[in-house]
Order: structure tokens, then sequence, then C-alpha cells
């Protein structure tokens, strides 16, 4: 299975700027050998960041709701995502779990609409910087893996983003990604683990090297196509 880098944009750019940032991402990194490039834009760039990138880009939504329709007013669904002819769609991100009251039992519910209208999801995962500092991050890991993943059935992907380095500039050291994606590996078997927290030119190369490390959710790095080129290269570079 190739690993997997992903650009997921955030809130960020107008429509012109996701455009150009799409095809910049396209043009240096298409064809990349032993790599797939995935770009999660926000929801108003989809369908102009499709068109942008064309074929060998994977693109995908940055949530979704579980339900195929009805009154959610603000909400998008998976038929509507994959309509559109996305590939995958993020799940359970630490700032949908912070901010906007993301549960356990709501990531569930996503992970089984996305697979269930032919999206893959990625499902996120990590701790706080107080339940690591408490010894708690592999009980919190693994209740969000045995709740967000019950009755799942089908393809999905996990990306481990501890939430203290995500956006901080702090990144969780090779030996601590080593010993929670291996913890990770241990629970769910084959799918992809990616590795997501302040990921950048000059720590890709070494994150990519950690066993267990099945690529990366590049945050602000991937809103340069010059950055991300570099990641995803480095990526590319390790061989197992």
């Amino acid at each position: 299975m190739a690993r997997w880098v992903i650009a997921n944009w955030k809130m960020h750019f107008t429509l012109e700027e996701a455009r150009a940032a799409a095809s910049g991402i396209a043009e240096r990194v298409r064809g990349l050998p032993g790599v797939e490039i995935g770009i999660a834009p926000p929801f108003p760039f989809l369908a102009a960041v499709r068109e942008a990138t064309g074929q060998g880009i994977l693109v995908g939504a940055q949530d979704m709701h579980w339900e195929e329709k009805g009154a959610f007013t603000g909400e998008v669904s998976g038929p509507m995502l994959a309509s559109m002819g996305l590939d995958f769609v993020l799940v359970g991100h630490s700032e949908r779990r912070k901010l906007f009251g993301e549960t356990d039992e709501s990531v569930n519910r996503k992970a089984i609409a996305a697979i269930r209208t032919g999206l893959r999801p990625v499902v996120c995962v990590g701790e706080t910087l107080e339940q690591r500092q408490a010894g708690d991050a592999r009980d919190i890991v693994r209740g969000q893996l045995e709740k967000g993943l019950s009755g799942v059935e089908g393809d999905f992907d996990l990306a481990y983003e501890p939430v203290w380095a995500i956006g901080t500039g702090v990144n969780a050291t090779p030996d601590q990604v080593a010993e929670m994606h291996s913890f990770i590996r241990e629970m769910i078997g084959n799918a992809r683990v990616l590795y997501g927290g302040s990921v950048s030119p000059d720590n890709a190369g070494d994150l990519a090297a950690v066993t267990g490390v099945d690529g990366f959710l590049v945050g602000g790095a991937s809103l340069s196509p010059e950055k991300f080129e570099v990641i995803a290269k480095k990526t590319a570079e390790v061989q197992r």
C-alpha cells in the first residue's frame, strides 16, 4: 500500500488562491512513485480543486454529516461529496473535537456513513498535552479507536495527531511517534496510519523513517506548494 500525504488546508485561501495552490501541488508531485497525494480544501473550493488537479491527485473533504439529507442547515452529506467525485473525507480532526464538540460517537457515525457512500474516511485520533502528561495518552487513543471504529466495515485510514503538536510548531519526537503508531497498529491491523502535527520540510524525513508512519496529514506547510513538495518527496525517498 502506497504511503499517503494529505494537504489539509483548513479555513484558508480564496477561490483563486485555492486553484493556484492546487495546480502548484499537482505540477510538483503528480506521479511521485510510492506516494499518493491528497488535498482537503474548504467545502466551497472542492469542485475547483478537483478541476485544477486533474488525474492522479486525490481530493477530499475536511468533514461531513452522517445523515444523507435533511434539515441540517450548514452541513454537507456524504452523498453530496460523493456526487462530486471525491475520494476521501477527514473524520474527527482534533479541531472538530475541540472547537465544535465532536465526540467519539459522532466520529463513528460519520465514518460508517462515509464508507456507505463510497468515501474513504481518514479517522483522526490523538491526546491533549494534559492527557499525555498525566500518562493517559494510550488510554485516550484506545478509547477513541474503540468507540470511533465500532461497527466500521470497509476501507479506512487513521491519522494520529497529538493535539499538543498541531499548529504549535512543537512536534512529537520520532520515539513518541513510533511508540504511538505501534500501539495503534496493534489495535487496527493493516490500515494506514498517518502522522499529523506540525509536519514540515525540516522534520518530514526523520518522521517518514519512523516504523509505522505511512504518510502525513499536513496542515500549515501544505499551504505552500513548495513546502508540500519537499514533504512529499522526503516521504517518497524513505524505502521500507
